[in-house]
Order: C-alpha cells, then structure tokens, then sequence
C-alpha cells in the first residue's frame, strides 16, 4: 500500500511539474515578444527595492489593516512551505515527518510556529472574503471587474482557507495517532492550534484516524501542486513576478517621460546639435499599437498585477467618471498577449482598438498616481503613452482641444491663440496699474 502511495505522489508530482513548466514556458514566450528594454539605475538599489515592495510589501501598508493581514498570508504562504518540502521528500521516499528526529524538540516549535501562521491566513482569507463581497468598497467593483476576476480573488481565497484547514486537521489526526501508539507516527507533543481540533476527531478508530490523517495529507499536498497550477492562469500569480517586476523597474524620477529616440535626433539634428548618422532606415512606426511594439518590461507588468485596483482608485481621471482604469490596461494588455500567444499576432485583432479603447487613452492626465499606487512597481503610464503616440503620430487621430493647442505651440510657441509679441501683454497690464 505504502509503494502504491508513492507510485500515486510521483505521478502528481510530475503532472504538476510537466503543467508548471509548460505555462511558464508559455509567460516567457509572451514577454518575449516585447521590444528590448533596459532598467535604469543601479543593481544595488533596484535589489534594495525588490526587498522592500516585493518581499517586505513596503507599500501594502498604505492601508496599514489590509496592510498587516496582507503581510500575513503571505508570510504565511511562504513559510508554512517549508513544512510542504517536508511533506514532499515524505511523499517520495514513503517517510513520515522525515525532518522530526534531526530537528529533535526544535521541530515541535517550528510545526507550532507553523500552526499559528496557518490560524492567521485563516482569518485573514476571511477577512479578505468579507471585505469582498460584503462591503461596498468602489475599486473591487468597477466594470472591468467581471465575472471571472471576482471568482478568481474567491478562489484562491477559499482554496488557502481548505489547504490551511487541510492541514491543521491532518496534524489533529497524527496526535491522536502518536497517542494511540501508531506505527511510524513520530512523537511531536501537543501542537498548539491543530490540537483544537483534536475532539471533532476523538472517539473515532485508529483505523478512522489513519485514513483521515492519510486524506488531509493529500488534499494538503494536492491542493498545493493544484494551487502551484492554477497561480500561473490566475493573477495571484504575481507572488512570484513581483520579484522580477520591481528589480527590473526603472529608478528614474517617476514624472520623466521617456522621449522617442528617433524623434530625439530628428530634433537635434535639425538644431545642429548633431550631425545625421548615413542614411540610417527611417522607424517603422511610432508608439505602439499591438503588445510586440511594447517593451518586454510593459509586457512583465501586465503578468505582475495584482488588480487590486489601487492604481485606479487613485486615478483622477476615473475619479471623475473617465472610462480610464490604469487596472483594465494592464488586464488588457495581459489578455491580448495570451491572446497573441495562442493565436498569433497576425489574427486581425490589436492592442488598440480591439481590446484597449482610443477615449480610454486619452483621457490620461500622466500625472503618475497610478505608477506611485502600485504596490508592486508597474507603469501603466508607459503603455498609454505609447498607444497615445500611436494614436497621434501613425494615425493622426487628437480630440479637437489637443489639436488647436498643438497648431498654437507650433505656431505660437505657447498653447494660447495670440500671436509671439501679445505674449507679455500681461507685463504692461501691470505696469499700468502700478
């Protein structure tokens, strides 16, 4: 029975693995697909901002209550893994609790230490839940919140809550087992949240004991490879690209556009500021209008959201009732690479038009409140920038407004309608008075 358990585990383990690395494959190919992009600032302070957004969650405690339980699901989630490691070698090599007898009385406190993190993700997830579902907080509710991102934030909260469950009550049957003298069950003491449980267990067989104990160790170690599974089609798959999305992330003053080199030097060289470089083949287009025409960082950062709608909460533009929401670009953007990836680029669908909406760009003020919201360092900005730029340069395409006070900088050297000699008019009025 014991080798068939076994046989049955690296069966589940390997599916899982052979599913992990195929999707993650697939994310690769994605951003791949972007144009090159290189981070500013250096490694030393971009490892340093890593640590504080991605491990340390420095700006989820903007909201210092979501803030702290936020914190502690994952803290949670990372650490109780270490017991999932243990759990894992004993599904290979058919042991049990294989840690116990090298960490000796050392391993009853880490399994309590585990036990209380595993209370607070409960709580926590619940928490989350409520607040939800049950109370009327605007950005949970905005229209790019359909269906499937609602139930998706559901789920992994749900499934968190069964796997800490899961296990706590596979740790409730193993102490009955260590009471009842049980072959191969190492003695652990009480364990401080799961021995709670132990009375919705007590009175049952021995036999009754194993098999629950048996089945809450797979539903455990299933839930996890499941869990591992879904991340990577869900957006909690950020736990892991938050990491490379803020080291990648550009240090420069958040309020700095990025110019368009081509148009730089056409500047420039026009300006005698530099001398034309041979006859060097003219852009193939300015801005973008499909995600390949994005950098492979624009195209991390739709992969690393979180849609927790901070970034369109703050947004001033759908403060005001704009179709603008900097959470549904970055949705967008994500959608129509998997869409890319699966389809092509080349399946009559774009960026812009198909999925992202020329009055949603537009109404983009770039003050950067997004970019400063983002707890883990995205740029929607960025994108709408270059789908503007598409927009205006390659399609010609401006509201009335911006053309007017384009025609006047360009004749004016100022966005009024007055000519250069009224511009100091005001000087004079001034004077007068004095």
């Amino acid at each position: 029975m014991a080798y068939l358990e076994q046989i049955g585990f690296l069966i589940l383990l390997g599916i899982s693995g052979w599913l992990i690395f195929k999707r993650v494959s697939f994310i690769k190919r994605n951003i791949n697909m972007g144009q090159s992009y290189k981070p500013k600032g250096p490694s030393s302070e971009r490892f340093k901002k890593m640590m504080l957004l991605a491990f340390g969650q420095k700006k989820m405690f903007d909201k210092p209550v979501a803030g702290i339980m936020h914190f502690l699901i994952y803290i949670g989630f990372v650490l109780i893994n270490i017991e999932v490691l243990e759990i894992i070698l004993d599904g290979i090599f058919g042991t049990h609790r294989l840690f116990a007898p090298v960490l000796g009385s050392f391993y009853s406190v880490l399994i309590n230490f585990f036990e209380i993190l595993a209370l607070g993700v409960i709580v926590s997830c619940l928490v989350f839940l409520i607040r939800r579902n049950m109370l009327s907080i605007d950005r949970f509710h905005k229209s790019e919140m359909t269906s499937w991102p609602k139930l998706d934030a559901n789920l992994i909260l749900i499934i968190e809550i069964v796997l800490m469950f899961a296990i706590l009550s596979m740790n409730a049957n193993d102490q009955l087992l260590q009471n009842a003298g049980a072959e191969h069950y190492t003695e652990t003491g009480n364990l401080l949240i799961s021995q709670m449980l132990i009375p919705l267990y007590n009175g049952l067989s021995v036999e009754m004991n194993l098999l629950l104990e048996r089945f809450f160790w797979w539903i455990h170690i299933a839930g996890i490879f499941a869990f591992a599974v879904y991340v990577t089609y869900s957006k909690h798959l950020h736990i892991f690209m938050a990491f490379p999305n803020t080291y990648f992330s550009n240090l420069s003053a958040k309020g700095k556009i990025k110019n368009m080199e081509d148009i730089s030097n056409e500047v420039k060289i026009m300006l005698g500021m530099q001398q034309p470089e041979g006859d060097a083949p003219p852009p193939s287009s300015f801005g973008a209008k499909d995600v390949n025409q994005l950098s492979w960082k624009n195209l991390m950062d739709a992969y690393s959201c979180t849609e927790c709608g901070r970034c369109t909460a703050e947004c001033p533009a759908n403060i005001t009732g704009k179709k603008l929401s900097p959470r549904k670009i970055m949705m967008d953007t994500r959608d129509r690479m998997e869409d890319a990836g699966k389809h092509g680029l080349e399946n009559g669908k774009f960026l812009l038009g198909n999925f992202i909406k020329e009055e949603e760009i537009m109404a983009c003020t770039s003050c950067n409140a997004c970019v400063e919201a983002c707890p883990v360092s995205i740029n929607p900005l960025e994108i709408i920038l270059e789908l503007r730029r598409y927009k205006v340069m390659e399609e010609s395409k401006t509201p009335p407004e911006w053309t007017a006070m384009m025609t006047n900088i360009e004749n004016n050297f100022a966005p009024w309608a007055f000519s250069p000699s009224d511009r100091f008019n005001w000087a004079n009025e001034l004077k007068s008075e004095n």
